[in-house]
């Protein structure tokens, strides 16, 4: 049985899949060592594939130079998606750092070799769960059909308009620092009450000796308030995936 493939298609199919591969070089979960590289380029390559139907008015150079600049700009396309969602995902990892700086377990930060960075013990928490919660609410399956999508706002062989793609970045930026707020600003606000009693616990009973009670009465209270957040958390990953969309549709879209 012999099985016939169109080379224009094929072509597309490839340039699609350079695309697919840098985003999820980038993007959460896939980014994550866990994932071995042949998969990511194995998982790219099938939903290239599975692309063909939105890749039939690419118009696509035939000259090497047409073809190895097409390759570079959705390579940089796939980053930038890849990224913009990274960062929005990111808040999750952010708000359990902030608590841990309140909480005193920033002192214990530990190598995460997933992410090739050094995280906090919350914070690692924080997207271990994060990432749960993706896989179990299929907001992973959302996510891929928003990378998706961008073969229809940005097919392949256009140059994106990136004009506005600082104040993209910088709006994901903002709403990471604002998320991340909404998530622990409580918990630390309760982590600071608890400071302030115990500081004025050692200026009015100085003989309690009120250092031998603070740390494990802040070790009891960060983990209650951990236990707390966790129903923060479904929230937080969907409206991660929300904006994560808008993103990449507003960056395919010319960055609007």
């Amino acid at each position: 049985m012999t099985i016939a493939i169109a080379g224009d298609t094929a072509y597309a199919v490839l340039l699609a899949s350079v695309r697919l591969v840098a985003w999820l070089m980038l993007a959460p979960p896939f980014s994550s060592r866990s994932v071995p590289v042949p998969v990511k380029v194995a998982l790219g390559f099938s939903l290239a594939s599975t692309a063909v139907p939105l890749l039939g008015d690419s118009q696509l150079p035939t000259d090497v130079v047409g073809m190895f600049g097409v390759v570079v700009v959705q390579a940089a396309v796939g980053a930038v998606m890849g990224f913009l969602t990274s960062m929005l995902f990111a808040a999750v990892t952010a708000a359990g750092a902030l608590v841990d700086l309140l909480g005193g377990f920033s002192m214990a930060q530990a190598f995460d070799p997933m992410t090739s960075a050094t995280t906090t013990v919350v914070g690692h928490l924080h997207q271990m769960l994060a990432i749960l919660l993706l896989f179990a609410s299929g907001g992973h399956l959302v996510v891929i059909g928003g990378v998706m999508r961008s073969f229809e706002l940005l097919p392949v062989g256009t140059v994106p308009d990136t004009t506005g793609l600082p104040d993209l970045l910088a709006r994901a930026a903002s709403l990471l620092f604002v998320m991340a707020a909404q998530i622990a600003l409580p918990l630390v606000a309760v982590l600071f009450l608890a400071d302030l009693g115990l500081a004025l616990m050692t200026k009015i009973a100085p003989q309690m000796n009120a250092l031998n009670v603070m740390f494990p009465a802040k070790i009891g209270l960060t983990l209650l308030l951990v236990g707390l957040s966790f129903a923060v958390l479904p929230w937080a990953v969907n409206r991660a995936v929300e904006l994560s969309m808008e993103a990449m549709a507003a960056f395919a879209g010319g960055g609007g």
